[in-house]
């Protein structure tokens, strides 16, 4: 992508006229984390600020690149990405019964005027909030004062790309100190906990859950059994991914 169509997206992303968004879908289940089981609403966001999967030491690949990954995926595309009003969101959400809404991406937090407008409505309509973030960007004080918790998920090394741009200290810190945070690691293999546990370390990383990568329903239940004995003798927490064991890599569930 040229230079000058990433500076168009980029202005594009930060007026206040709507949310750029790939997706939305529900009444499903939450699939992840402490809310597993719930039934929720998902509002996906489009843009990221990483690119899970490319560049050196990646060994898995990011299951929403349509979100992000413009080379590959035209953005004129309505089924790729399109503009909706905060509003239209609102109304969409408050039509079905579900009070849980999870506004995931791509990175919301990239489009953060839009993302503090709709969670504050959400808010104040009486819907709980979880905003699913890759934790490299700060949260504002409206936003965490709207949100119920955010499931922040930093990137390991077997995301790809350089560290530093996966790990910020100064967002972490921000997340693990606002109250409201989960931490939620993908992880390849046990020997990855290492990894996890400095950084629950380093930045005094509260509740912490711990989820195989995989996108079938079989290399789940492969990965949650290899994790499962590393994971509980630190102390953490073990998630699956559940609404890959009912629906596979099916979009929109």
């Amino acid at each position: 992508m040229s230079a000058v169509v990433r500076h168009m997206l980029a202005q594009q992303m930060v007026d206040d006229r709507g949310l750029f968004i790939a997706e939305r879908f529900g009444p499903t289940f939450q699939g992840e984390g402490p809310s597993l089981g719930r039934q929720a609403l998902f509002i996906r966001l489009s843009h990221c600020n990483l690119s899970c999967g490319q560049g050196p030491g990646a060994r898995w690949a990011c299951d929403t690149p349509y979100t992000w990954d413009f080379a590959a995926y035209d953005p004129q595309d309505p089924e790729v990405r399109r503009r909706e009003s905060v509003e239209d969101l609102v109304t969409w959400a408050l039509s079905l019964p579900p009070k849980l809404v999870v506004l995931t991406g791509g990175e919301p937090l990239v489009q953060r005027p839009g993302l503090e407008r709709l969670a504050g409505a959400l808010h104040e309509a009486g819907r709980e909030i979880e905003v699913e973030t890759n934790g490299t960007l700060i949260p504002s004080p409206e936003l965490v004062e709207a949100v119920t918790g955010f499931n922040v998920s930093p990137k390991l090394a077997a995301a790809g790309g350089r560290e530093v741009m996966r790990i910020v200290p100064p967002a972490l810190e921000s997340f693990a100190s606002c109250g409201k945070a989960r931490f939620k690691f993908v992880a390849t293999g046990p020997e990855e906990c290492k990894g996890i546990a400095e950084l629950v370390e380093r930045f005094a990383m509260d509740e912490v859950w711990v989820m195989p990568e995989g996108t079938s329903a079989d290399t789940v239940r492969a990965g949650l059994r290899d994790l499962a004995e590393e994971v509980l003798a630190r102390g953490w927490n073990l998630s699956p991914r559940l609404h890959v064991e009912l629906w596979g890599d099916e979009r929109g569930r």
